[in-house]
């Protein structure tokens, strides 16, 4: 399955402080889908305040990236600025 690393307090608020977990998925969307129906607001906080990286890549539009049963999933808080 795949493993995802959460970091960042404001998506750990949802988990109850867990920054591991692993989720049944083969493509990103399928994996934010579950991430929200276990922790339901963290579908919507990652959507629009987390970067991703899987497998050392980051995405700018990470919906349709295929997903390996290896495959390790970073998410990341956004920086702002200007």
């Amino acid at each position: 399955m795949p493993r995802v690393v959460i970091s960042g307090e404001a998506a750990r608020r949802f988990t109850g402080g867990v920054s591991e977990l692993e989720v049944e998925a083969n493509n990103f969307r399928r994996l934010i889908l579950e991430l929200d129906r276990r922790f339901p607001g963290l579908g919507h906080q990652i959507d629009e305040g987390m970067a991703v990286a899987i497998d050392g890549e980051i995405y700018q539009d990470a919906y349709l990236a295929p997903l390996e049963p290896g495959s390790e999933i970073y998410l990341i808080p956004k920086i702002g600025g200007g």
